[in-house]
């Protein structure tokens, strides 16, 4: 199924876009988000040290532990403690935060960072914190897509990331166009083969959650389902979990191929999941040969085109 191309609303830290807004009046312009992904989003930039009334230049801020609880203060001014400003700021923004499919912080930041942010013990530092403003995002929101701009480098968690905002995307327009229990199994049905990639057990456990005949409310059965949907796409996919979809997908084709075509597939296949090749290679051919072979529910299923090809994430991974 090819995706649409409307832009989608994420979420940024204003500092990854070039605003000089850091507290040394520098900036931390990402290329990859301002050359590549803005073709693809709609970005909604903000810097909650600014908007708490931090002017630029600054002193920084950093995260320490007082009386077992974490407070936001001054580098060099204790006195100056930021920490209710911080979630109260990020709590006034959830009008258009819950417009968002996902997000994308600035890693390492008091404010911001999404994980392993330092947090001070008597002067000692531990890799282990959430930044103030973020935290408080993924509590009200949290399903929301989240990632650092440092981690986007890797191109696994590059396409993770991308992959739960599409799908993220594509949940809301479905629950806005009003949801009921065929569509909710619809929306499965074109999902199935990206949730098995990531897991095949979980994959099968969601599509259990639509069968049930307890009588569960249709809310409740939505929520349920997105809860584990979110989660279950967390999960890296692996080549041996991808291997194994793509081995259950060429099964659609057994009766069409003949002895050639299904070894030459099953050596690329074997070729990917040795890491010889690329996840595009193996997907590549599949293509081809449903192109000749078509089939509905393969074509309405995203596993074979989960995000625009431009952007050329299965060619990383």
């Amino acid at each position: 199924m090819v995706e649409s191309s409307h832009h989608i609303k994420v979420g940024i830290s204003s500092c990854l876009l070039g605003a000089k807004v850091r507290f040394d009046s520098g900036h931390k312009k990402n290329s990859y988000v301002t050359n590549v992904l803005k073709d693809y989003f709609e970005f909604h930039s903000f810097c909650p040290e600014v908007e708490i009334g931090l002017g630029i230049p600054r002193e920084s801020i950093r995260l320490v532990s007082v009386n077992d609880q974490i407070r936001c203060v001054g580098t060099r001014t204790a006195e100056l403690d930021v920490t209710e400003d911080l979630y109260e700021i990020s709590e006034e923004q959830k009008s258009w935060h819950q417009d968002l499919c996902g997000y994308i912080v600035k890693k390492d930041s008091p404010s911001c960072g999404m994980e392993r942010v330092k947090i001070y013990h008597s002067g000692m530092p531990t890799k282990n914190g959430i930044g103030l403003y973020t935290k408080r995002l993924i509590e009200n929101f949290p399903y929301l897509p989240i990632e650092e701009e440092g981690r986007l480098e890797d191109p696994h968690l590059r396409e993770n990331f991308i992959q739960r905002v599409f799908i993220y995307s594509r949940w809301k327009a479905m629950l806005q166009e009003g949801v009921s229990i065929s569509k909710l199994q619809k929306f499965h049905a074109n999902h199935k083969y990206v949730l098995m990639s990531h897991n095949q057990t979980k994959a099968k456990k969601l599509g259990n959650l639509l069968s049930r005949n307890e009588n569960i409310s249709l809310h409740a059965i939505a929520d349920d389902y997105l809860e584990n949907m979110m989660q279950t796409l967390k999960l890296v996919a692996t080549r041996k979990n991808h291997s194994n979809t793509l081995l259950h997908i060429q099964g659609y084709l057994k009766k069409h191929l003949d002895t050639d075509d299904k070894a030459e597939l099953n050596e690329v296949i074997d070729d990917y999941r040795n890491c010889l090749l690329p996840l595009i290679v193996p997907i590549t051919l599949l293509r081809h040969h449903f192109r000749k072979y078509p089939n509905q529910y393969i074509t309405e299923s995203y596993y074979m085109n989960p995000h625009p090809s431009e952007l050329m994430l299965l060619n990383k991974i």
